[in-house]
């Protein structure tokens, strides 16, 4: 089995109202050395080890499902799981 771990963020010319609302409350709680706060999401994925290309299935489940391309960027890392 694999695990993919797929970090999703808006890309850095879209705004990120959700994030200057964290700075925000950052900031009102003297946290003032946050410069910039942006939100995305993270998931987990197990994978059978028999994907044929698994670079290619996740990068289409990513494009398809996982992100919004237009707005957001992506990227993975892959693990090896070991069985115990």
């Amino acid at each position: 089995m694999f695990k993919v771990r797929v970090f999703v963020t808006l890309r850095e010319s879209v705004l990120d109202p959700q994030g200057n609302a964290v700075k925000n409350a950052l900031h009102s709680m003297n946290f003032n050395e946050v410069n910039d706060v942006r939100i995305g999401k993270y998931m987990e994925l197990l994978i059978d080890k028999n994907v044929a290309d698994l670079d290619a299935s996740v990068k289409e489940m990513c494009e398809k499902l996982l992100a919004n391309i237009v707005i957001e960027d992506y990227r993975y890392e892959v693990e090896e799981v070991v069985a115990q």
